[in-house]
């Protein structure tokens, strides 16, 4: 099994992945000063930029929101990965082959390099079915698109495509590609019978399932003639590319609206996700032959930045909810109820409330738009039941609620569902509603709840997770969270909300804090969030304070221009010399990493190594993350920061000059300070003293470099 992406191939695609190509795709850049690009920030809404790159050093920061962080965080946080899900996705588009090292990691990987062709036969294989709707043949895929108020636009929009009748069409081609037949059977698109392989998919209408990156990694296809004894729909086999519990039909298209709205809507097929984005329900997504499930939380757990939020699922006069929903789409039948109350058990594990949308007269979304329009499908969202109350009411709808028997027989058929709800306060106000809908006393219905709670062990969660100092949780269970295991893959710093995300909060998908650092699912450390400016033992200063500005401009020109830090006395400087602490911190990680000198070695080792390469920007990436690694706890969003902000001079002429003045300006502040401390110890110091000469030497020497200092 493979484990851990080796360290070396991280900083390769960390410096072949260029961040200002990477982010342009998704935020229009322009020229901000010398080294510096800005734009309309992605991750929250402003008016005027505030997200800044510094393509030299592969970092961004956003000042709005105090998000930063390198190229990796970047995919990280815009497409919802994990660490080694970004990495590798960065690899596929730079053509960095990744290798890995055995044990550590939380899930089994490919063969290195065979994802790469997997993923490349299934887009072939796509363009391949595509065409093929298009022909003679394809005739019955489109007739299906139309009966179902489908057009070829909406065909090409979702990629749907068709699979012709036939035993090797699709075989042919992909060996005409050069596919091996050995990749063709790890893909999964084609099935080993007593004669060799063949097509998987005949004469089937075909949907690429496709991941979080937008990479297909599988399909699903629906049976389109009567002689076919298949089943109505066939999907692609689990392969090292495609696990069905692991992905969502339509994420691609709805991951982003999903995050802005904070709303995921989960239908039950692939007909009705088209049906609800062509409908205007853009968060629409599905299962792939499988029950929503665990894995499925996990993700939309992410998207949603799901939190635990005490007031989460509390709904205002106007409709809106307060954090995330998650709301189901399932048909009035009695197979649509029992998936409802499968839900029920999974969504103990969001924080967000949870709803049930059932249409009228049993429809589901594309039987809906077709038969009533658009405006129909966004009704049935917006007239979203809570699950709780859904999965109560099904367990009544089953018994006579006019009989006393009945109503008993409710009573002690409801009572493990309540008893069932984890929230405390939740579960108590359900208990009364069920109350009123049996026409019982509140204390009866207490005690059945109370006794099936018993009789089931259920947890008693508290109303609130209680926080430790600071914001965190202190590492207690979250509402509803099940406990995750943690791989170890590379170390990385995703700096999402590093320096301060406006207020302190616990991590989104609960993961474990220690010592300032995390691990988030991907087995990345991640820096701990804080508010703004807050740092252990202190608080950055306002930037009006003149020595706090000054401390800040020299790490500002050190991080940014080391080529004009190096030989000019700030590697020299004593560790006391930042009085602010948090640039007391960053100083202590530049001097870990081995100061300005250790980015000059890396300008010569690289120069003479790759003779014609742009050594000076390898070093100033490759030395800048070298000081990151080196920072304790949120020190390293402060360093993101510094590096990326944009400097008072913008004239490249006039650089040197300007690094050259800050520095000597600190330099002469630190020697002031200096012969402060001095003096003071000569004039408690008696003359007679044999020490007195040694002191008023010391004094002088710190004079005359002063006085130097000034002739420069």
């Amino acid at each position: 099994m493979a484990g851990l992406i080796r360290r070396e191939d991280i900083d390769a695609v960390r410096e072949r992945a260029r961040i200002e190509e990477v982010v342009g795709t998704y935020v229009t850049l322009k020229t901000a000063g010398v080294g510096s690009q800005k734009g309309l920030c992605p991750f929250h809404d402003e008016r005027t930029a505030s997200f800044h790159v510094r393509p030299q050093l592969g970092l961004w920061h956003c000042f709005g929101c105090d998000e930063g962080g390198d190229v990796i965080s970047f995919v990280q946080k815009i497409d919802h990965l994990s660490f080694t899900e970004a990495v590798e996705h960065l690899a596929s588009k730079v053509g960095v082959q990744l290798r890995y090292e055995d044990g550590g990691s939380a899930r089994p990987r490919e063969e290195p390099g065979r994802r790469q062709r997997l993923i490349e036969a299934h887009r072939v294989a796509e363009e391949f079915y595509a065409t093929e709707l298009d022909s003679p043949e394809g005739e019955a895929g489109r007739r299906f698109l139309a009966e179902r108020g489908f057009d070829r636009q909406a065909a090409a929009t979702f990629g749907v495509g068709y699979a012709p009748k036939g035993w090797d069409h699709l075989l042919r081609h992909l060996r005409g590609r050069g596919f091996t037949e050995a990749e063709l059977t790890a893909s999964g698109l084609v099935s080993q019978g007593n004669r060799g392989i063949y097509d998987r998919f005949r004469g089937r209408l075909v949907w690429p399932i496709r991941d979080i990156t937008a990479e297909t990694v599988g399909f699903g296809a629906r049976r389109l003639y009567e002689d076919d004894q298949g089943p109505k729909y066939l999907n692609t086999p689990e392969t090292p590319i495609y696990k069905k519990s692991h992905v969502l039909y339509g994420l691609d298209l709805a991951k982003r609206a999903i995050a802005k709205e904070r709303k995921v809507v989960v239908v039950e097929g692939y007909t009705d996700v088209m049906a609800a984005h062509l409908a205007g329900v853009g968060t629409a997504v599905a299962t792939c032959g499988t029950a929503f499930g665990t894995d499925h939380v996990r993700i939309v757990r992410r998207l949603l930045g799901d939190t635990d939020d005490a007031a989460a699922g509390v709904i205002f006069a106007s409709g809106a909810t307060r954090g995330g929903e998650v709301i189901f789409t399932f048909d009035g039948d009695a197979a649509g109820q029992k998936a409802a109350l499968r839900a029920f058990e999974e969504d103990q594990r969001f924080a967000s409330q949870t709803f049930v949308a059932v249409g009228p007269d049993g429809l589901d979304p594309c039987d809906l738009r077709l038969e009533r329009g658009d405006a129909a499908v966004r009704d049935l969202v917006a007239a979203r039941e809570p699950l709780f109350a859904f999965a109560i009411r099904s367990v009544l709808r089953q018994l006579d609620l006019a009989t006393a028997e009945g109503r008993v027989a409710a009573l002690r058929a409801a009572a493990p569902v309540v008893a069932g709800i984890r929230d405390q306060a939740l579960r108590w106000e359900y208990t009364r509603e069920l109350a009123g809908w049996l026409g019982m006393d509140e204390p009866s219905v207490r005690q059945a709840v109370q006794g099936a709670q018993r009789a089931g062990g259920r947890p008693e969660m508290p109303v609130a997770v209680a926080h430790g100092p600071g914001g965190w949780s202190g590492g207690a269970a979250r509402r509803g969270s099940a406990p995750d295991s943690r791989s170890g893959d590379r170390r990385s710093w995703d700096t999402r909300g590093e320096g301060g995300a406006r207020g302190a909060r616990p991590f989104r998908d609960g993961g474990s804090y220690a010592g300032g650092r995390r691990y988030d699912d991907g087995g990345s450390f991640r820096e701990a969030p804080a508010a703004p400016g807050s740092m252990p033992g202190g608080h950055r200063p306002p930037r009006e304070d003149p020595v706090a500005r000054l401390e800040r401009q020299v790490l500002e020109v050190v991080l940014q221009l080391p080529q004009h830090a190096l030989g000019a006395g700030f590697d020299g400087l004593a560790p006391d010399t930042f009085t602010v602490p948090a640039y007391r911190g960053v100083h202590d990680a530049i001097r870990a990493a081995g100061g300005t000198l250790a980015y000059g070695q890396e300008v010569e080792r690289y120069a003479g190594a790759q003779p014609g390469g742009d050594a000076a920007r390898h070093a100033a990436a490759w030395w800048a993350e070298q000081v990151r690694e080196n920072a304790v706890g949120p020190v390293a969003g402060v360093i993101t920061e510094l590096a990326v902000a944009p400097l008072p001079e913008d004239r490249p002429e006039a650089l040197a000059g300007y690094a050259q003045g800050v520095l000597v300006a600190l330099l002469r502040m630190g020697l002031t300070r200096q012969i402060a401390d001095v003096k003071g110890r000569l004039q408690r110091t008696d003359p007679a003293d044999p020490a007195y000469q040694q002191v008023f030497a010391d004094l002088m020497e710190l004079e005359n470099r002063r006085r130097a200092l000034s002739r420069d």
